[in-house]
Protein backbone atom coordinates (compact mmCIF):
# COMPACT_ATOMS: atom_id res chain seq x y z
CA UNK A 1 0.00 0.00 0.00
CA UNK A 2 1.49 3.66 -0.86
CA UNK A 3 0.69 6.14 1.06
CA UNK A 4 1.93 10.03 1.04
CA UNK A 5 2.77 12.18 4.13
CA UNK A 6 3.82 16.28 4.15
CA UNK A 7 6.42 17.02 6.57
CA UNK A 8 9.02 19.68 7.53
CA UNK A 9 12.76 19.23 6.22
CA UNK A 10 14.91 17.78 9.06
CA UNK A 11 18.45 18.53 7.60
CA UNK A 12 18.86 22.63 8.68
CA UNK A 13 16.73 25.12 10.00
CA UNK A 14 15.18 26.47 6.70
CA UNK A 15 11.80 24.63 7.27
CA UNK A 16 11.08 22.83 3.54
CA UNK A 17 8.47 21.27 2.91
CA UNK A 18 8.53 17.41 1.75
CA UNK A 19 6.13 15.00 0.61
CA UNK A 20 7.10 11.72 1.68
CA UNK A 21 5.80 8.61 -0.20
CA UNK A 22 5.84 5.23 1.46
CA UNK A 23 5.02 1.71 0.48
CA UNK A 24 4.75 -1.22 3.17
CA UNK A 25 5.68 1.30 5.62
CA UNK A 26 9.22 2.09 3.99
CA UNK A 27 10.37 5.15 2.06
CA UNK A 28 10.10 5.37 -1.47
CA UNK A 29 10.63 8.91 -2.71
CA UNK A 30 11.08 12.13 -1.24
CA UNK A 31 10.10 15.53 -3.57
CA UNK A 32 9.16 18.99 -2.45
CA UNK A 33 6.07 19.94 -1.35
CA UNK A 34 4.97 23.05 -3.56
CA UNK A 35 2.61 24.72 -0.97
CA UNK A 36 5.27 25.25 1.56
CA UNK A 37 6.04 29.05 1.93
CA UNK A 38 9.82 28.37 2.91
CA UNK A 39 10.18 26.19 -0.26
CA UNK A 40 7.44 26.73 -3.08
CA UNK A 41 8.53 22.92 -3.97
CA UNK A 42 12.63 23.30 -4.03
CA UNK A 43 14.48 20.86 -2.00
CA UNK A 44 18.32 20.45 -2.16
CA UNK A 45 20.18 17.24 -2.55
CA UNK A 46 20.10 15.99 1.30
CA UNK A 47 16.40 16.89 1.71
CA UNK A 48 15.15 14.61 -1.47
CA UNK A 49 17.99 12.10 -0.97
CA UNK A 50 19.53 12.07 1.96
CA UNK A 51 16.99 9.39 3.75
CA UNK A 52 18.73 6.58 1.80
CA UNK A 53 20.78 5.55 5.08
CA UNK A 54 17.80 4.90 6.78
CA UNK A 55 17.46 0.84 6.37
CA UNK A 56 21.26 0.26 5.16
CA UNK A 57 22.63 -2.61 6.28
CA UNK A 58 25.91 -0.72 7.18
CA UNK A 59 24.21 1.04 9.75
CA UNK A 60 25.82 -0.29 13.40
CA UNK A 61 22.76 -1.72 15.46
CA UNK A 62 25.21 -1.78 18.79
CA UNK A 63 28.07 0.06 20.34
CA UNK A 64 31.31 -1.47 19.96
CA UNK A 65 34.78 -0.87 21.81
CA UNK A 66 38.05 -1.66 20.47
CA UNK A 67 39.54 -4.48 22.67
CA UNK A 68 43.30 -6.03 22.01
CA UNK A 69 43.13 -3.23 18.61
CA UNK A 70 39.96 -4.69 17.67
CA UNK A 71 36.60 -3.27 17.46
CA UNK A 72 34.47 -5.95 19.69
CA UNK A 73 30.43 -6.10 20.51
CA UNK A 74 29.44 -4.04 24.29
CA UNK A 75 26.77 -3.44 26.10
CA UNK A 76 25.18 -0.01 26.59
CA UNK A 77 26.33 0.25 29.73
CA UNK A 78 30.28 -0.77 28.77
CA UNK A 79 30.47 1.94 26.36
CA UNK A 80 28.56 4.53 28.34
CA UNK A 81 30.92 3.88 31.54
CA UNK A 82 34.44 3.97 28.78
CA UNK A 83 33.17 6.98 27.40
CA UNK A 84 32.70 8.84 30.79
CA UNK A 85 36.00 7.83 32.00
CA UNK A 86 38.08 8.71 29.10
CA UNK A 87 35.93 11.98 28.92
CA UNK A 88 37.29 12.83 32.33
CA UNK A 89 41.00 11.55 32.19
CA UNK A 90 40.76 14.45 28.82
CA UNK A 91 39.21 17.15 30.61
CA UNK A 92 41.07 16.70 33.93
CA UNK A 93 44.53 16.44 31.64
CA UNK A 94 43.93 18.93 28.99
CA UNK A 95 40.73 21.03 29.91
CA UNK A 96 37.51 21.20 28.32
CA UNK A 97 39.19 23.05 25.35
CA UNK A 98 40.39 20.01 24.29
CA UNK A 99 37.08 18.56 22.50
CA UNK A 100 35.52 19.57 19.66
CA UNK A 101 32.17 18.52 18.06
CA UNK A 102 31.50 18.52 14.64
CA UNK A 103 27.49 18.28 14.40
CA UNK A 104 25.95 15.66 11.75
CA UNK A 105 23.49 17.13 9.17
CA UNK A 106 21.99 13.75 8.95
CA UNK A 107 21.10 14.35 12.34
CA UNK A 108 17.70 16.25 13.49
CA UNK A 109 17.69 19.99 14.12
CA UNK A 110 16.81 18.96 17.99
CA UNK A 111 19.58 16.51 18.14
CA UNK A 112 22.10 19.37 17.19
CA UNK A 113 20.90 21.28 19.07
CA UNK A 114 21.02 18.89 22.06
CA UNK A 115 24.63 18.01 20.41
CA UNK A 116 25.92 22.22 21.01
CA UNK A 117 23.97 22.26 24.66
CA UNK A 118 25.99 19.36 25.62
CA UNK A 119 29.19 20.77 24.62
CA UNK A 120 28.56 23.98 26.46
CA UNK A 121 27.05 22.62 29.31
CA UNK A 122 28.39 19.41 30.54
CA UNK A 123 32.04 19.26 28.83
CA UNK A 124 32.26 23.16 29.35
CA UNK A 125 33.66 24.22 25.24
CA UNK A 126 32.11 26.25 22.79
CA UNK A 127 33.71 24.12 19.97
CA UNK A 128 31.12 23.10 17.82
CA UNK A 129 30.43 23.04 14.68
CA UNK A 130 27.91 21.41 12.03
CA UNK A 131 27.41 20.91 8.15
CA UNK A 132 23.73 22.09 8.28
CA UNK A 133 24.20 25.33 7.07
CA UNK A 134 21.60 26.68 4.37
Amino acid sequence: MQDQVETICGFCGTGCGLLVETEDNKISKVKGYKENPSSHGETCVKGALGWGYLRSDRRLTQPLIRKNGELTPASWEEALHLIATKFSQVKENHGADAFGCFSSSRSTNELNYLAGKFMRTVIGTNNIDSCNRT
